[in-house]
């Protein structure tokens, strides 16, 4: 008989453990944490909705307080979020966390889910019109081939 040795971390095996959602507040990304919110219900997972706050290059700003800005953005999500889930208490039982990673969308996802060990990837579909043409973070993220990745329109 042979004994099964636990090799580490496998992603996929079972269906997923951890489900990411990435959020940034526009209608895209919200449906994509609901949509997370089922499945990682579904699958008795961890819910991780993931807020990538955006890093500005030195003097680009002006002088205006990016990182104040972006924190309010942050904190207006999670007020918007822990909103939603008392709304749904009871009905819905997801464990869920928020957490927040600097940097440019895609790679602060990409941490955020290498990271928290995500085995599912979920985001809104860009909402932006040049990102048909140069690929938005979805299509980056689905390249990768590192996480199954669902993208809600």
């Amino acid at each position: 008989m042979t004994e099964h040795v636990n090799t580490g971390f496998e992603r996929g095996t079972d269906g997923p453990k951890v489900v990411l959602a990435g959020v940034d507040g526009s209608e895209s990304s919200l449906r994509a944490a609901a949509y997370a919110a089922g499945l990682a219900r579904r699958q008795h997972a961890l819910l991780a909705l993931v807020y990538v706050q955006p890093v500005m290059p030195a003097g680009a700003s002006l002088g205006a307080p990016v990182a104040d800005t972006t924190g309010e953005i942050a904190e207006g999500l999670v007020a918007e979020i822990r909103e939603a889930a008392e709304r749904v208490k009871g009905v819905y039982d997801v464990r869920w966390q928020f957490h927040t990673f600097r940097g440019d969308p895609y790679a602060g996802l990409v941490s955020a889910a290498d990271e928290l060990k995500a085995d599912a990837v979920v985001v809104g579909a860009s909402e932006q019109a040049g990102h048909r043409i140069v690929g938005s973070v979805a299509v980056r993220l689905v390249k990768a081939g590192r996480w199954p990745v669902t993208v809600v329109p």
